[in-house]
């Protein structure tokens, strides 16, 4: 687990996989979920662990509703919102599968959830703990991003873009450029657009950004390998996990992949950066600052080989019965 470069110390290691990293709305405070069951702060400024509180099942995912409430979805079905300050936590939903992906919008004040469930739940957190809304898309999600009043979703080899104030159908579908399964996506922020990587190591953009003083916007959309051809011409199959922005340089982007490179892009000139040096595992998850200037990079086996662990406990459960 590392920010910029430093990895961050624990007095107590993170005993498992971790499932997402993920940085507060205004401060340096890192939130962290992982398979050993714990939910971490860590305030990367003061390099100090705020928070670890224990709960009952593996984390599959987080996020932050402000500096003091965060969320979680565990392995046993259950939503819980975090109190950062106590520890606390309460119940505000469950559901009957797996919920790999979870969201919160300051927009609508609502708390998303999708997944292998093949639904999309939101519960409004200004109401008493009421399910808002259910949507079945018939096919498990492997990715969400939120942002604004937008979310995105990848399924398949395609990105479904919904209007988080009427889910009752979707405003906009991208059938990918790429043909395998669509890994990770990543919305633009305060833009139209998005970034989606597969499990081959493409990454496909779309994007709109002012191209003169004049705000006239000029939309493209391309598809790149993340990697070129080794010298015996062979391409590198990699899964690119996570995609992260630039919160203030929009064209401006992280890739993190499955054999632990983390690569920085310019999306405009459509070149790389500069890469990391390549991390002893699977790159995780990704999350930049507010400010731009931290990026926390999550090392770590991923969610495919922890999935695989628990549908195979969950298959011997059921046939014990």
């Amino acid at each position: 687990m590392e920010a910029n470069g430093a990895p961050l110390p624990f007095q107590n290691p993170i005993r498992d996989a971790i499932s997402r990293v993920r940085f507060a709305p205004q401060s340096d405070n890192l939130l962290i979920s992982s398979w050993d069951s714990c939910l971490r702060l860590y305030d990367v400024g003061s390099s100090e662990l705020r928070l670890e509180a224990p709960s009952k099942a593996p984390l599959l995912d987080c996020c932050f509703q402000d500096e003091s409430l965060a969320f979680i979805s565990g392995s046993d079905g259950f939503i819980r919102r975090y109190d950062l300050h106590s520890g606390t936590s309460e119940v505000i939903g469950n559901h009957a599968d797996l919920s790999t992906c979870i969201g919160y919008s300051d927009a609508t004040c609502q708390v998303i959830i999708t997944g292998l469930h093949k639904k999309i739940l939101s519960w409004d957190t200004r109401m008493e703990k009421d399910l808002l809304c259910l949507v079945n898309l018939g096919s498990e999600v492997d990715s969400m991003s939120i942002s604004g009043f937008d979310i995105m979703l990848a399924v398949g080899t395609s990105v479904y873009m919904y209007d988080l104030r009427n889910l009752s159908r979707s405003v906009q579908s991208k059938k990918s450029d790429m043909d395998l399964r669509i890994k990770c996506v990543s919305s633009v922020p305060y833009s139209k657009g998005f970034a989606a990587g597969s499990v081959d190591g493409r990454v496909a953009l779309e994007m709109s950004f002012s191209a003169n003083s004049d705000d006239i916007t000029s939309n493209f959309s391309y598809t790149f390998r993340c990697h070129p051809k080794s010298a015996n011409k062979r391409l590198h199959l990699v899964s690119v996990n996570d995609i992260v922005f630039n919160p203030l340089i929009g064209s401006a982007f992280f890739t993190g992949d499955n054999n632990g490179y983390v690569s920085a892009w310019n999306a405009q000139s459509r070149k790389r950066l500069f890469e990391l040096p390549r991390y002893p595992n699977s790159v995780a998850s990704l999350s930049m600052n507010h400010k731009g200037q931290l990026l926390a990079v999550a090392s770590s086996y991923t969610y495919q080989e922890a999935n695989e662990i628990i549908r195979s406990v969950s298959s011997g459960s059921s046939s014990s019965h």
